[in-house]
């Protein structure tokens, strides 16, 4: 009897901590997706009462509310990294995570403010609260494209870092040459190599700051042949990464038996019927 009673313990145990696990780490269930909106709402409401804290009159006619706002957002994060670290599955894991990093970085500068109460220590103590917009992170669980997003551009990342490599030698080539044709001319601003490959960066990315502009005809050729190189520093990456979303989205794992079609990347089974799911591209 003793034996049965704590297995029927056990299994209840575990069914309550399942639950929990898929209400916290879940979002297909009504719980979870509460759960994901609640906290949504306190990661906004948090960062809006750090940027209001930054305004000098905001903070010395609100300041008492902002504080307690402040605490109450600490003490609601800090029982969420608890609860986190104690369902999870893995809490080493979790805990060195990205997320996990991020979760502890938006919650530990509030309790610092504790322990330093020098005058002299103030600077510090705000600047470690700055770190609570690190909260602003904490978003990109929620969003639901964001998986797609990351998966996107892990995919490409060979292709794009072979661009920026590519963009990056011509700016110094660039660069250098400019510092060559430019070098001699007084006030023109390229006055190092290092100062001319920052004025080809600001170029070809279609900043333009100004401060420093060729004075010589071929200098200002080379300019206007690399600002129209600019628009393929945007445009060519964006194609890479646009490729690899239509590609993840066509490799979707569809259900044999009821054909419910919306299940994530990582899924092995219908998240309707239970069925076992096969990998296929509808488009082949």
């Amino acid at each position: 009897m003793a034996d049965k009673s704590n297995r029927t313990f056990s299994k209840k145990h575990l069914s309550t901590r399942e639950k929990w696990y898929e209400i916290i780490f879940g979002h297909h269930t009504v719980e979870g997706k509460g759960f994901d909106v609640l906290l949504l709402w306190a990661i906004l409401l948090s960062v809006t009462a750090v940027m209001l804290e930054s305004v000098s009159s905001v903070r010395a006619k609100y300041g008492f509310w902002l504080t307690i706002a402040e605490w109450t957002f600490t003490i609601i994060f800090t029982i969420e990294y608890i609860l986190r670290i104690i369902i999870s599955r893995k809490p080493l894991s979790y805990i060195f995570s990205f997320y996990g990093l991020i979760d502890l970085l938006s919650t530990i500068p509030t309790y610092l403010g504790l322990f330093f109460v020098g005058p002299h220590y103030l600077i510090t103590i705000r600047t470690f609260r700055l770190l609570r917009v690190f909260r602003i992170l904490k978003l990109t669980r929620y969003l639901g494209e964001s998986n797609s997003l990351g998966k996107a551009l892990l995919a490409s990342r060979a292709k794009i870092i072979v661009f920026l490599g590519a963009i990056l030698s011509i700016t110094v080539i660039v660069g250098t040459l400019m510092y060559i044709i430019e070098g001699k001319e007084a006030g023109s601003g390229f006055t190092s190599i290092p100062r001319s490959i920052y004025w080809a960066i600001v170029t070809i990315t279609t900043v333009g700051y100004g401060d420093i502009a060729p004075q010589t005809s071929i200098g200002q050729l080379f300019s206007a042949i690399l600002m129209l190189l600019g628009y393929a520093v945007i445009a060519v990456p964006t194609g890479i990464v646009s490729a690899e979303i239509v590609r993840l989205k066509d490799d979707h794992k569809e259900c044999v038996r009821c054909g419910h079609d919306t299940h994530d990347s990582e899924a092995r089974f219908c998240l309707k019927c239970g069925e076992r799911l096969v990998q296929e591209n509808v488009r082949m």
